[in-house]
């Protein structure tokens, strides 16, 4: 065996982890909106050293429920006010996972064509949408900045 999953296994660990997700947001209201814990706290529950072996995803999302969450501040519940909101939403998370998924490397133009050009193509939508003048474009002087 490799250790690597493989794509059915993907498949079934990327369900439980969407299940996961949908189930917390269905539930946030019910934790406290800031963290509880006192400093120390998270790590004491963590093991003293690296583990040798993977564990089954299964015991990964105990291990969120039972050592993050209560260390977690809970930035989308509905009864947060301070900073400013994450705003993550379904839409964005699944972004996040093709993002993920794909792996590409948007550091120039040779390295993701398709990156840089859609980058590029929605900053021009941006600029459009706040009626800023034409030099914010990436065809203008600001080079889309």
């Amino acid at each position: 065996m490799t250790g690597h999953m493989t794509p059915e296994e993907f498949r079934q660990h990327g369900h439980e982890v969407v299940d996961w997700i949908a189930d917390y947001w269905a539930g946030i209201a019910a934790h406290p909106v800031r963290s509880r814990v006192s400093p120390g706290d998270v790590r004491a529950m963590l093991p003293a050293s690296a583990p040798e072996q993977g564990e089954p995803v299964s015991a990964v999302l105990a291990d969120l429920e039972r050592v993050v969450l209560p260390g977690v501040t809970h930035w989308q519940h509905p009864g947060f006010f301070g900073y400013f909101p994450a705003n993550t939403s379904g839409p964005s998370v699944l972004g996040d996972l093709l993002s993920a998924g794909l792996g590409v490397q948007g550091m120039s133009w040779v390295t993701s064509p398709a990156a840089t050009e859609l980058e590029q193509h929605v900053m021009d939508w941006f600029a459009d949408l706040l009626g800023l003048p034409g030099s914010f474009r990436s065809t203008g002087t600001g080079g889309g900045v």
